[in-house]
């Protein structure tokens, strides 16, 4: 699958298969998520993989009851390292590139589990603090998503898109 392919294809699944994913290829997504780019290649990113029952439940929970969560047989959360990119980059990494070198991180995660046949959801809405209770989460770092990942139990159809001519600018404003 090409990346277009991908980019295309991909969905926000909310219904897995109970089969397994292998540990190899839990591997292979969090390669793609490490090879995304960040601010001073400072990779402020940190990933839990979950696969306990009673863990994914208290997530799911933490995600204002979004219980397809437990369903999926792996979550990765994936969380940015505050500190780390202050030290680069004072509040400007803590509270933005931080952020944006995750998000890009989460996409590639997504991508490539697209391309392996699998599907993914990236949930935001969540209590972040239960979360970090749950996880066990130092402070300095900070849960960003939520992303059940599994075999698709469901085939959303493509959502509209808006057309470029609203979103798109030549020049200046």
């Amino acid at each position: 699958m090409d990346v277009l392919e991908a980019i295309r294809g991909r969905r926000s699944i909310r219904a897995f298969k109970s089969q397994e994913i292998s540990e190899e290829i839990v591997e292979k997504l969090i390669d793609a998520a490490i090879w995304a780019p960040s601010a001073g290649n400072i990779q402020p990113w940190e990933f839990i993989i979950v696969r306990k029952p009673e863990i994914k439940r208290g997530l799911a929970e933490a995600a204002l009851d979004q219980s397809f969560i437990e369903e999926a047989p792996v979550v990765i959360v994936v969380c940015a390292n505050e500190t780390r990119s202050s030290q680069g980059y004072g509040m400007r990494g803590k509270t933005l590139y931080c952020i944006q070198d995750t998000a890009a991180a989460i996409q590639n995660l997504h991508l490539a589990a697209c391309s392996f046949g699998l599907g993914t959801c990236w949930i935001g809405a969540f209590k972040e603090e239960e979360a970090r209770e749950i996880l066990k989460i130092p402070y300095g770092i900070r849960p960003v998503a939520i992303i059940p990942v599994g075999y698709a139990a469901e085939t959303p159809s493509p959502r509209s898109r808006r057309p470029k001519s609203e979103i798109v600018h030549y020049e200046t404003f």
